[in-house]
């Protein structure tokens, strides 16, 4: 049996398969910052500040404006997992939290009944461009835990587990592991396998089967993706850099969305002209009814009626920050600072530079 079950090209935002809702690839070419952690003025030009998705001179301001980014805005009924492969976002939320993440830190935010947050993207260095690259990735709850109460946590680069592996011609594939076990992570960072979900997040159910990796692989390597373990579990593979792979012995020559039965190993061969990466996101299927208007996701239309109301009476806890675009200042140290006050943040010695 053909391990492929579809191949799509790569839209805006990628398509995603249940328990996943939505996931967006941001690339941006940001520019030397100013003073102020923003874009000059010059720059700002032709665009329509606000919603800017143009892309124009290789970036967007999003809804930001100076700082790129997007400000303050309300999620229930869901998780979103922002992976952050280059730059830094700042963090704020109606709960008091706030941290400064990135250089391949993960902020996994269960928004459950109901927060308001803001991730801006300060262009700290004032001499070099800023770029920022990032996934975000929105995860459902299931009906049961869509009211919970908020809860983010932070995984710090340092102890994401990976490991490379290396096929017969000495090529590599390195593999990080977000979420589910993968490979042979004994030795690696976060030792034992990968680092635990939220607490009530669908992925810390054990028969869930869910995964975030990502895969890069050298000019020409080869390696095989390892079959789910878990029945009803479904994967996607996105190939998202590269000039050209074999996915199962059929080539893939421009980004693609490939949908793959989960239960099958899929041997990936890279071509030889380019790094190629994937991600990869699979799950067993919550297989609940899903009613989404914007940034809520519940159930049933009366559920989202009732969500927005909740959402005007209460604004989610308000919005103890001076403004709706919180950036925290020039020191580009990696923080978090949850709603308790409790901070923390990785080894200083392996600090990331902005």
């Amino acid at each position: 049996m053909n391990p492929i079950v579809q191949i799509k090209p790569l839209g805006f935002p990628w398509e995603t398969i249940d328990p996943f809702l939505f996931c967006a690839y941001h690339d941006d070419a940001y520019p030397q910052g100013n003073g102020d952690m923003a874009v000059d003025d010059a720059m700002l030009a032709g665009r329509n500040l606000g919603s800017d998705f143009s892309r124009k001179d290789g970036f967007s301001m999003y809804h930001g404006n100076p700082v790129p980014g997007f400000p303050g805005h309300p999620h229930r009924g869901f998780e979103t997992v922002t992976v952050v492969r280059k730059g830094l976002i700042d963090h704020a939320d109606s709960l008091g939290a706030a941290a400064r993440f990135g250089g391949g830190d993960v902020q996994w935010l269960t928004a459950g009944k109901g927060i308001v947050h803001a991730e801006m993207f300060p262009l700290l260095d004032t001499a070099a461009p800023n770029p920022l690259e990032l996934f975000q990735i929105w995860l459902n709850l299931p009906a049961r835990n869509k009211m919970v109460a908020p809860h983010f946590t932070m995984f710090w680069a340092e102890d994401i587990p990976h490991f490379t592996a290396t096929d017969d011609e000495g090529r590599s594939t390195d593999v990080s592991s977000v979420a589910g076990r993968i490979g042979p992570v004994d030795g690696a960072p976060g030792a034992g396998g990968p680092l635990a979900p939220p607490p009530d997040s669908w992925a810390s159910q054990p028969d869930a089967d869910l995964a975030i990796w990502t895969i890069r692989m050298a000019p020409g390597a080869r390696w095989t993706l390892p079959a789910a373990r878990g029945d009803g579990t479904r994967r996607t593979l996105y190939f998202f850099k590269g000039a050209s792979v074999a996915i199962a012995g059929q080539e893939v020559t421009s980004h693609a969305m490939v949908e793959l039965r989960a239960s099958e190993a899929v041997e990936l061969v890279n071509g030889h002209d380019e790094v190629a990466e994937f991600l990869v996101l699979q799950g067993r299927p919550i297989a609940e009814p899903v009613v989404q208007y914007g940034p809520f996701v519940m159930n049933t239309q009366a559920e989202i009626a009732q969500t927005m109301q909740d959402y005007r009476r209460t604004q989610f806890g308000g919005w103890p920050w001076k403004d709706e675009a919180p950036v925290h200042g020039r020191d580009p140290a990696r923080f978090a600072r949850h709603p308790d006050g409790r901070e923390e943040r990785p080894a200083p010695a392996s600090e990331i530079a902005a």
